[in-house]
């Protein structure tokens, strides 16, 4: 089974880490990010999301959200699934969404990416 709670890293070098999944799910974390949109250093930001209770041989899915604390504008939801291999590593595999905040309507476009 997989488990989400733990120390996480991904391609980027960027750290998640994820405090105890409650029993409705529920998480709350740390994401710690090696890529910015100014260019800057790393710096941690708060991250909350819940997990679907597997059901008896299934990988949960999950879903978080990234609020960018203090170094951009933007917040970003990831979605994904976590998966074990036949040697017992754990895997999460994800998609994500980053909303910038731009200062007009007209500019909406290229708020998402």
């Amino acid at each position: 089974q997989c488990q989400l709670s733990g120390l996480w890293r991904n391609e980027q070098n960027s750290l998640m880490e994820i405090s105890a999944v409650r029993d409705n799910g529920q998480f709350q974390g740390k994401y710690l990010t090696g890529v910015t949109l100014a260019g800057g250093c790393a710096r941690a930001s708060p991250l909350t999301g819940a997990q679907q209770q597997p059901s008896e041989g299934a990988w949960p899915t999950f879903a978080f959200t990234v609020r960018w604390h203090k170094f951009s504008n933007a917040t970003t939801a990831f979605a994904g699934q976590c998966f074990v291999d036949t040697g017992g590593k754990e895997t999460l595999t994800t998609m994500w969404l980053l909303r910038e905040a731009v200062g007009s309507l007209e500019e909406d476009w290229k708020a998402t990416r």
